[in-house]
């Protein structure tokens, strides 16, 4: 038995109603509204991982600078020293031993202390975070290599 189907009829049976639509929409808004708010705080856990990621690059820079020249670049020198040689040490210097020195992900540059207060025998290296001030609670806290 062969069933013949009509040009209206096909086209009637393939379009959505606008109740359809409708639900669609009220269906794809309780989704976004309960998934968006979840990836929120991603974009902070990943900064914070930039910033420790840096650091942990940074650390292992001053490492192989203190290898040829015998010490840490003073506090005045700064991370500087990792891209140009400091005055008077041009000829023990193999660097640069980073391509660039790079903002943290606040936008603001990295902080550098030697002898550190959190290693007294070696440096600090620290973000100040979020709020770009020392110390801070949460989000905004500092990120250092202690």
């Amino acid at each position: 038995m062969k069933i013949n189907c009509t040009k209206a009829s096909r086209t009637k049976s393939s379009a959505f109603t606008l109740i359809e639509i409708m639900v669609v929409v009220v269906i794809l808004g309780i989704l976004a509204a309960t998934i968006i708010p979840q990836f929120m705080g991603t974009t902070t856990d990943a900064k914070i991982g930039a910033a420790k990621s840096n650091i942990a690059e940074i650390e292992s820079a001053l490492e192989r600078y203190f290898i040829h020249m015998d010490r840490h670049p003073t506090t005045e020198e700064g991370l500087k020293a990792l891209v140009e040689p400091p005055a008077g040490d041009e000829k023990k210097w193999r660097g640069p031993y980073v391509k660039m020195l790079r903002q943290d992900p606040w936008g603001n540059p990295y902080q550098y202390r030697a002898p550190g207060i959190h290693h007294p025998s070696s440096f600090d290296i620290w973000s100040r975070g979020a709020d770009g001030a020392d110390g801070g609670e949460g989000d905004k806290a500092d990120i250092g290599n202690w």
